[in-house]
């Protein structure tokens, strides 16, 4: 059995991820941190399951206080990523599915994880789909090196552009390297209208209401185009990610970043 502690339980896809855990048998959900609900229960939380189990709105006592085998982290990057560093220092494995995380942050955890000899994951996308499509953009790179990502979220995500789309360029710029895509020339007439850059490669960021993630990698060549999408219509999708992912952090011996690279 493993011990589960769930990190953002009243998000969307924290109320799932908890649906996921109740329906194993091999995983038992243990606590909760949320930042206003300290001392309650999940049953006098509305909209969540009737389950007795214990909140906690401080990191560090949670862990101390839990016998817990992962940390599963469904927050924002300021305070997942705090999180993570405490439950990395009590011996818990993290699985993070909180995108926005520096370079320099992973790095950090990275040597941490391993400073506590244990493993854990950071996925800036645990649907399975995705995972493919940003393998399917590194092949297509290496035969079609002129390229744009456009990635669409909801309205209320934090970050721009996501994690899902920094981390298809990085895979791609392993094949790639730096390429000046587009004229010469150009000049933007509306600040930003070209998108950001990373390595000469551009990336569009949509946010609008009734979305939930999406991402097209669009290749270009003489005379023909390649397009690369996909897209999660719900939530759900996301599950079966977490689900390999809790399994999988209990083997490894690292912090691994990105679901590709266990997959």
């Amino acid at each position: 059995m493993i011990n589960i502690i769930i990190a953002g339980p009243r998000g969307k896809m924290g109320k799932a991820a908890i649906n996921m855990i109740c329906g194993e048998d091999t995983f038992r959900l243990v606590a909760c941190i949320d930042r206003i609900n300290n001392g309650k229960t999940l049953k006098e939380i509305d909209g969540l399951p009737n389950l007795d189990i214990p909140i906690y709105d401080d990191a560090e006592v949670c862990f101390q206080s839990t016998n817990a085998d992962v940390f599963v982290d469904l927050t924002i990057p300021e305070v997942g990523f705090l999180h993570t560093k405490a439950a990395i220092k009590q011996g818990i494995r993290p699985v993070v599915g909180t995108s926005g995380f520096t370079s320099e942050q992973i790095a950090e955890l990275k040597l941490l994880v391993k400073d506590n000899n244990i493993g854990g994951i950071i996925a800036p996308n645990f649907a399975i789909g995705a995972v493919l499509m940003m393998k399917f953009a590194q092949m297509a790179a290496k035969y079609l090196p002129d390229v744009e990502i456009i990635e669409k979220h909801h309205d209320n995500k934090l970050d721009a552009p996501s994690g899902t789309a920094i981390k298809t360029a990085e895979l791609i710029r392993e094949v790639r390297g730096y390429k000046k895509q587009g004229h010469p020339e150009e000049k933007e007439t509306i600040n930003g209208a070209r998108g950001g850059e990373l390595d000469g490669m551009r990336i569009h960021s949509v946010r609008l209401p009734g979305l939930v993630a999406h991402q097209e990698v669009v290749f270009g060549g003489a005379g023909q185009t390649l397009s690369i999408k996909h897209d999660s219509l719900n939530r759900s999708s996301f599950m079966d990610g977490i689900k390999f992912s809790i399994h999988k952090s209990m083997d490894l011996d690292e912090l691994v970043y990105g679901l590709e690279n266990i997959i």
